[in-house]
């Protein structure tokens, strides 16, 4: 029995095209193919569009497709014998016009954009695009990329998730915002469609009560999200977990932490000057994220530590600030190294502040070789933490040492810990020559603060 229901998808100035029309002729008369579908004409264009035609001719039933010229494969796809026996066995097809610069966006603004719900901001024909931004205050004091219909609909298509699905409640001014919106200011922030379910959760991690937003926003200290990536998405992506992890150069890196910031700041009104009081703040308030280095790592990863499955795809929400270089050249047994952390850790907030800031250490792959070598696992670590770091309250109270900041005198006799029960976060990341670490210290801590937020990255 010959199969029916075969559309072909076609143009005039496509060689391949003109060589089968005499078949496609034929098959048509027969029956076999339904519809011929020519992309010189608007309804075959949008039809082309519509069923992601990326090369003509093509032949299509259901799922199933044949794409170019060949006498083997049509005649089986068709069933139909003997076709076109004075043509070449085959010939490869062209690019659909589809493909062509500009035809894509303008048939899906055309033919999608009536999904979106974002207001339409029209420019004036002598405004020049850069500087009506910065003017209306949707940059973070850099440039941006004008978050026109078409690229935020190529930004939609990185998520299965509803351009109208409510994502999160973005503090302060709490207003619900959309994938769409999020989708506008990951454009903004010059996100690939990739990287959007990476935003989409870190958003979602960044509006929960136990991350307070508002809070890191409205304090006079100085943090701001930092983003950590663990999982399959940020080798997918291309994030930077080795050198120079914790700066500049990579886009992925770059523009998720950004888009974070945007949507707080665009959608949700946290601007600086306004709700964002911070005295000083710091330069990762533009964007602070990077991945962990898990395939180098002797340690689980932090998404895992924090309940997630081995292998999810992860971000995990730290209020922290700016880097704080911890150095250590000599250190050759973990005891000693430890030791050096330890007492660079002490220095979060102040020296004689406990209890009330937390901390995020990155350990470099050098530094974590020795800690490896000897067989310290993670716990192994923080136990040590646990006892280099519980201080004796005379060295804390108020005045000793001659400094006036410390802990109230009623606690002279006691020894407290410098972090909470979890207010340590350890992350391995960065080169793999450099005898150097990282601590980046955190905002107040635990409920009164803010607390880290793991979210696993949906599709």
């Amino acid at each position: 029995m010959t199969p029916a229901g075969i559309v072909a998808v076609v143009k005039r100035d496509c060689p391949t095209c003109a060589l089968v029309a005499p078949v496609l002729d034929d098959l048509v008369a027969r029956g076999v193919v339904t519809t011929v579908l020519r992309e010189d004409d608007d309804a075959g264009l949008e039809a082309s569009w519509r069923l992601g035609i990326e090369t003509v001719p093509t032949l299509v039933r259901d799922d199933e497709r044949i794409v170019g010229w060949s006498r083997d494969q049509w005649e089986a796809f068709t069933g139909v014998a003997g076709l076109g026996p004075d043509l070449p066995p085959q010939r490869p097809g062209c690019g659909s016009r589809t493909l062509d610069p500009g035809v894509a966006d303008d048939l899906a603004v055309r033919l999608s954009g009536d999904r979106m719900r974002s207001r339409r901001i029209e420019l004036g024909e002598l405004e020049d695009e850069a500087e009506a931004m910065f003017e209306r205050g949707w940059t973070d004091g850099l440039p941006v990329v004008t978050p026109t219909e078409a690229r935020v609909l190529r930004m939609l298509e990185g998520t299965t998730r509803p351009p109208d699905e409510v994502v999160a409640v973005v503090p302060p001014d709490q207003v619900r915002c959309t994938v769409e919106k999020v989708a506008v200011n990951a454009v903004l922030a010059g996100c690939l469609p990739e990287y959007l379910p990476v935003v989409l959760a870190a958003v979602e991690a960044a509006c929960t009560d136990e991350f307070n937003m508002h809070g890191v926003l409205a304090t006079t200290y100085f943090p701001g999200p930092v983003v950590v990536v663990n999982g399959a998405v940020a080798r997918a992506i291309g994030m930077n977990s080795g050198l120079n992890a914790l700066g500049q150069g990579n886009r992925a890196n770059a523009t998720i932490g950004r888009a974070l910031q945007l949507v707080v700041r665009n959608v949700g009104g946290g601007r600086p000057g306004e709700i964002d009081r911070a005295a000083l703040g710091n330069p990762g308030k533009y964007t602070f994220c990077f991945a962990e280095d898990e395939a180098g790592s002797p340690w689980e990863p932090l998404s895992v530590e924090r309940g997630l499955p081995a292998g999810a795809s992860a971000v995990t929400l730290f209020a922290g600030g700016g880097v704080q270089a911890m150095v250590d050249q000599l250190s050759r047994t973990p005891e000693s190294l430890a030791r050096s952390l330890a007492l660079c850790l002490r220095a979060v907030a102040h020296p004689k502040l406990v209890l009330g800031f937390d901390a995020m250490l990155v350990v470099s792959p050098e530094h974590s070789r020795v800690f490896k070598e000897a067989g310290w696992d993670k716990a192994r670590l923080r136990t040590e933490f646990d006892s280099l770091l519980a201080l004796p309250g005379h060295e804390l109270v108020r005045g000793a040492g001659g400094i006036a900041e410390g802990v109230p005198e009623a606690l002279a006799s006691s020894t407290l810990p410098k972090f909470r029960p979890g207010g340590l976060l350890i992350v391995h990341a960065g080169g793999t020559a450099g005898l150097f670490s990282a601590i980046i210290g955190g905002w107040a801590s635990g409920p009164a603060g803010s607390q880290p937020v793991t979210r696993e990255v949906g599709s």
